[in-house]
This record gives structure tokens, C-alpha cells and sequence, in this order.
């Protein structure tokens, strides 16, 4: 506390936003005057937000999850996650908080709490997860009519791109003034970015994080969200993390890279003197027999299925491969102690808690099971006469359903909850009526 409330001094802040991640992966809390957030420390909030959907509508089901009396739970500030606001108009900190429900646990239905929880099991087996988010967006014009499609940022140029240009050092520049001050607040907030590439998408790029601690990369991936929104509207621009945000560009992912250490010595485990080791294949055959199920973890929107299209190089598949862009599950080429899978299967608009979780979730159950993968493939995948994952919302959370051990270890009780908050946003979308369907079927049918 003491080197909390000097660095305070010494940025002179008057504001704290106290935060933490609900459901969707949004941010909630409070704004504390300085004085206020040193003097009640630990906070309280309702625990109901919990369980509210990115409509700002309930889970069905939300009072068998929570009091009916809309109680509250308690707000512990995590001191590693204190950092500037670099956007606000007056000094600005902003702390991640921990949640805690009226006995003093860990709230069960906090993204973040089970996040803990999956690498308190790595834990017990000495085992240190380590992992890289890679973050793709899309940076466009202003959009408040959603009647509207949306369409690609215009760069200094003053023209918009109509074309694929991948890794294109120039199609950046178009975009630097928002490049610029998007590295100026990370470096402000101590986050860990690495590089930045143009995406195949016209204005869509990808940003990549260094490697490190899970929940770590996480509060980053949170964190960098707002960050990048903000960088964007100050030049008049907004940045979205729709998996699929215009009919004809292709989707933006969160893809996952991980491995796994020795907590002693810090040796990699996927690796045996140069080549994968017994743990790497445990785990990757974990994630390939349970992503399919872990799916709505990956893809929890009802827009996020729209991303895995054959036509656009999506991750629709469970095959695996050496280097292979075409498989679900990529091992890079790396030196032997940086051997690592890739998880291609996240969308960016995921919830960045809760999609490290399940990928580790899926890994350890491989492990535990002494899980086998299939062989390698090599080249293009092979096509398959239909995507080998879920294609809608409701059928990815039947099949979370289904799966008992990934609902032990991600928790039950949290299963039902976000199984409760994603079936209401899935109706609530079910009942608006598209133009696709006045088009085609309004004098056809």
C-alpha cells in the first residue's frame, strides 16, 4: 500500500476506475475520487452484473444463480493490475479487481475467478502455463445507425482500401497517427505488445503480445480493448472486435499460442531433447476431442459463428499440423524450448479470461486422460464434407452442455450461468427479423 499510494502521488491522481471483466468481457465498477478508493479499499457491487448479456438483459435463469435481493459481492483491487488512464482528461488510474461473494471465496460466476481456478490445477502438478495472445480488429468508419453496414476507416490517403494487403507495410502508414498514439498509451500502461502486422482484411490488423502469465495476458487483453477504442475515436475512427464485422472481409481471431513449463526449473514440457514430448501430444489430443465443446468459450456471440466460412481461412477443423495455417491447431516452427501449440479457433470478441481458461481447461483434461491426437497433416487440410464445428450459438452451448468434465472443471455452477446469459442474448437476437429474410422470403414463400 505504501508504493501504491506514492505512485498515486507522484502521477497525482484524482480519479480511480475500479474495474472488472462481467460476462461478455466488458468492463464494470466504479469511479472512486482518489481519497474515496484509499480510504474503502475494497468495494462493493452488485453481484447480478455477473450474469448480464451484452443487451443489457438478464440470464433467464439469473435468480437461481444469484440472491433475489440483488446483494452485493466484494471488490478486492489486484495492486499488478494498477495503471494510467492515459485517455482521461484529468490524472487517471485504473485497477482490476478480484471477486469475492459474502463468505470470502473467490466469486464463482467471475470470468477471472475461474481463470484461477484452471491454473491453480496446473499448479498442483508443479506446471507453469505460459501464453501469447495475437489480437486482430478492424479499424472503420463511425457507425451509429446499425441499419448500416459497416465499412473500412479512410487512412491519410484519404481512400479506402479495396484490397487484400496482407502484411503490407504501407497500408499501416495509412493509419499511423492511430498507430502512434494506440503504442504511446500502451507503453503508459505498462502493456506488453510486441508487433503490429496489417491483417488480409481491408483495414483489419493484428497486434501481438509477448509471452507470459496467463492471467496476466488476460488483464492485457481486457486492458488493450479500451485502449485501442480510445486511440481510435480520438481520430475519428472506431475499432471493433467483431469476429465477423463486414459480409465480405474476413473474420478477426484471438488466436491462443501456449505452452507449458516446469515451475522449478522453468523447462519447457512440450519439449524431449528436440522433439515433442509425451505432455505436448496429452495435451494437444485435450484440445482436439474437447474444443468442439468448448466451442462458445471461443465463439460467444452470435455473430462469432459467421467467422468459420471454408472461403475465408477460418479454423473449421480439428486437424493439426507442423507450420500449417489450414489446421485448427498450429504448431509454429520454433527452437525446441519455445515449442508451442496455437489455438486459431478464439474470435477476437471473445472474453479474453474466459477463452485462456478453456484452452487450458481442454489441454489439462488431455493431459489427465492421457489424451492421444491424430497424425499431423501436412499441406492443405483435406476438405471435409462439413465444418467440424459448431455453426450457431445455441448449438455450440448444447454442446458445452454435453460435456461433463469440461463443466467440472470449468465449474458447473458457472456453466449454467453463462449458459443463462448466452441463450438470452441467442433469443433476443432470434427474434429480430433480417432484411435477408424480407428480401427473399417476404413474396417468395
Amino acid at each position: 500500500m505504501t508504493e501504491f499510494e506514492a505512485f498515486l502521488k507522484e502521477h497525482s491522481i484524482t480519479e480511480i476506475e475500479s474495474t472488472l471483466a462481467d460476462m461478455t468481457g466488458n468492463a464494470r465498477g466504479k469511479f472512486y475520487p482518489t481519497y474515496k478508493f484509499l480510504a474503502e479499499l475494497f468495494g462493493r457491487i452488485p453481484e447480478t452484473i455477473l450474469v448480464q448479456s451484452v443487451t443489457g438483459d438478464w440470464a433467464d435463469n439469473h435468480y437461481e444463480l444469484v440472491d433475489a435481493s440483488d446483494r452485493d459481492m466484494e471488490l478486492h483491487p489486484d495492486p499488478n493490475t494498477f495503471r494510467l488512464v492515459p485517455w482521461a482528461d484529468e490524472p487517471t488510474a485504473q485497477i482490476i479487481n478480484d471477486c469475492y461473494d459474502k463468505s470470502g471465496q473467490l466469486h464463482p460466476l467471475s470470468s477471472r475467478t475461474i481463470l484461477r481456478n484452471i491454473l491453480a490445477l496446473y499448479a498442483k502438478e508443479g506446471i507453469t502455463p505460459v501464453i501469447a495472445p495475437e489480437v486482430e480488429f478492424y479499424l472503420i468508419d463511425p457507425n451509429t445507425d446499425p441499419d448500416y453496414e459497416l465499412k473500412p476507416a479512410v487512412g491519410r490517403s484519404g481512400k479506402r482500401e479495396t484490397s487484400r494487403r496482407s502484411y503490407s507495410i504501407d497500408a499501416v502508414n495509412e493509419f499511423n497517427p492511430v498507430i502512434d498514439t494506440l503504442y504511446s498509451y500502451c507503453e503508459a500502461q505498462g502493456l506488453d505488445v510486441d508487433t503490429l502486422i496489417h491483417e488480409s482484411g481491408a483495414a483489419q490488423m493484428e497486434i501481438n503480445f509477448i509471452h507470459g502469465d496467463p492471467l496476466d495476458l488476460a488483464d492485457q487483453v481486457f486492458v488493450f480493448k479500451r485502449t485501442l477504442r480510445e486511440a481510435a475515436m480520438k481520430h475519428g475512427m472506431y475499432a471493433t472486435f467483431m469476429a465477423k464485422p463486414m459480409q465480405h472481409e474476413p473474420g478477426s481471431a484471438m488466436h491462443i499460442h501456449q505452452s507449458l513449463v516446469d515451475s522449478k526449473t522453468g523447462k519447457n514440457l512440450f519439449d524431449n531433447n528436440g522433439s515433442p514430448s509425451d505432455l505436448f501430444y496429452n495435451y494437444l489430443g485435450g484440445l482436439q476431442k474437447y474444443t468442439p465443446n468448448a466451442i462458445s468459450f471461443f465463439a460467444p456471440n452470435v455473430n462469432s459463428y459467421r467467422r468459420f466460412s471454408p472461403e475465408m481461412a477460418a479454423p473449421i477443423n480439428m486437424q493439426w499440423g507442423f507450420d500449417n495455417r489450414t489446421a485448427g491447431l498450429r504448431i509454429p516452427f520454433s527452437a525446441p524450448e519455445g515449442t508451442r501449440i496455437e489455438n486459431r479457433f478464439p474470435g477476437a470478441d471473445c472474453n479474453p479470461y474466459l477463452a485462456i481458461a478453456a484452452t487450458l481447461a481442454c489441454g489439462y483434461l488431455g493431459i489427465k486422460q492421457q489424451l492421444q491426437p491424430t497424425e499431423p497433416v501436412e499441406g492443405k487440410t483435406p476438405p471435409s464434407e462439413e465444418v467440424e464445428i459448431a455453426r450457431t450459438l445455441e448449438e455450440g452451448l448444447r454442446l458445452l452442455e454435453e460435456c461433463q468434465p469440461l463443466c467440472d472443471i470449468m465449474g458447473e455452477y458457472f456453466v449454467k450461468a453463462f449458459m443463462g446469459v448466452k441463450r438470452s442474448e441467442f433469443e433476443t437476437f432470434n427474434r429480430v427479423i433480417s432484411s435477408w429474410e424480407r428480401e427473399h422470403l417476404l413474396l417468395n414463400v
